[in-house]
């Protein structure tokens, strides 16, 4: 029997939540599953992952395949390398000092880009007021460039009007 591990939907019309689960391979999205190992929320701000790390580890370690987003997932919170350190054969010292590097590197990598983002954020409102403002001189230009070209088309139009009289 193949086994996947994969994402099962849950939750209501436009409101989908996950959970990930170890299924087999044959068995439809939605329907018969051997073990459910976590839950993953796309909604909410940052995306909600919770996994028992200690069974996915179990099920990689058995053979089972996962899907690509539920190996996304993994990598994201950390499983996946411990796999990979696992399969290397290295001690479970070692195991834990790479993955305490790891988690050290990725909450710089966060903090980061929440400084980043911060940023750009409080620099994006006055970018939009100068770009309204330019915009709004423009128009006021434009017109302006108008009323004027009119005008002197009606003046030159009387002139004409007048010496043809």
């Amino acid at each position: 029997m193949a086994v996947k591990l994969r994402l099962r939907r849950m939750g209501k019309k436009k409101q989908p939540i996950y959970k990930v689960v170890a299924a087999d391979a044959r068995a439809p999205r939605d329907g018969r599953f051997i073990e459910a190992i976590g839950t993953y929320n796309p909604l909410t701000d940052p995306a909600s992952v919770e996994i028992k790390e200690e069974r996915a580890l179990y099920w990689l370690g058995v053979g089972a395949q996962p899907t690509d987003t539920v190996k996304s997932l993994f990598r994201k919170e950390g499983i996946w390398y411990r796999f990979s350190l696992i399969k290397k054969g290295l001690s479970e010292e070692e195991i834990n000092a790479k993955m305490d590097e790891w988690y050290k590197a990725r909450a710089e990598k966060i903090a980061k880009a929440v400084k980043e983002q911060k940023e750009t954020v409080k620099e994006e409102p006055v970018a939009e007021e100068t770009k309204a403002e330019e915009t709004s001189e423009e128009v006021v230009e434009d017109k302006a460039e108008e009323v004027n070209d009119a005008a002197s088309e009606a003046e030159e139009s009387e002139t004409e009007k007048t010496d043809e009289n």
